[in-house]
């Protein structure tokens, strides 16, 4: 039984590194040049070749990023409590929710240049426009599908409206909080390179423009492996976080505590 486990924790691992070698076999075997696809080997060695150039490239994306990402959830946050306490504004705002998600973001990158100039903001007003769509639809519905029966049993033993969704509402959105977070905080890496691609001077977007621009390909391949890896570390971040805190909406939905002073 070891072994299995062993087996399964080392799984990620294993799958990574086989894909990596995989794609190194491909590259050797059929003598893909390197301008169109270049080994995992090749990537790597741009990356060291680059290293100073890509740390302070992907060090700016990684900032914008987390910067788009916070306002997302403070504002995600606000405006699913807001939906999901109200079944008018969930009904009215649904779907203008969802008709501003399927605007693809890039084709507002323009219209946040015209407005804001190429930098910085247009890069982390397009994660946040990217990644506060999952939170607020997901903390909207953990708050929203509360059952009617245990509300009215509830506000039966003097809970306010106010206490429910402290006490129950927003435990029970947690669950639904943390998967959004897992969700959002890649898509705003997304986002933010999208934005930096188009309208900045500085940045992983901007850098791999750069490097395809004057066939470098191995430099844009290097690029994408560090913004992949940024996105699984703040992913497992996020899955952390999650495994740490969601205790504390488990107690409080055992508490409960209405009508006995708790």
């Amino acid at each position: 039984m070891n072994w299995k486990k062993a087996l399964f924790d080392a799984s990620p691992w294993l799958t990574t590194i086989g894909l990596f070698m995989l794609w190194e076999a491909a590259c050797r075997l059929f003598k893909i040049p390197p301008f169109i696809l270049p080994a995992p080997s090749q990537a790597v060695e741009a990356l060291i070749e680059y290293w100073s150039g890509i740390w302070l490239n992907a060090s700016h994306t990684f900032v914008t990023t987390l910067i788009g990402f916070a306002i997302a959830v403070v504002f995600g946050v606000i405006l699913g409590v807001a939906v999901g306490a109200s079944p008018l504004l969930y009904r009215a705002l649904n779907p203008v929710l969802i008709g501003f998600n399927s605007i693809p973001k890039v084709a507002v990158v323009p219209v946040l240049v015209l407005w804001f100039g190429i930098g910085t903001v247009p890069a982390v007003l397009t994660a946040f426009l990217v990644a506060f769509f999952p939170i607020s639809v997901n903390v909207a519905t953990g708050i929203a599908t509360m059952e009617p029966e245990l509300e009215d049993v509830l506000r039966s033993l003097g809970a306010s409206k106010l206490d429910i969704l402290w006490r129950v509402g927003l435990p029970r959105s947690l669950p639904y909080f943390f998967a959004s977070l897992k969700i959002a905080i890649t898509l705003a890496f997304v986002g933010a390179v999208i934005s930096e691609t188009i309208a900045s001077n500085q940045g992983i977007g901007y850098l791999m423009i750069s490097a395809s621009s004057t066939f470098r390909v191995p430099l844009v391949f290097a690029a994408l492996l560090v913004i992949a890896a940024m996105g699984v570390g703040m992913y497992a971040v996020a899955s952390l976080f999650e495994r740490r805190h969601i205790r504390w909406a488990i107690r409080n939905l055992e508490r409960g505590g209405f009508g006995s002073g708790g």
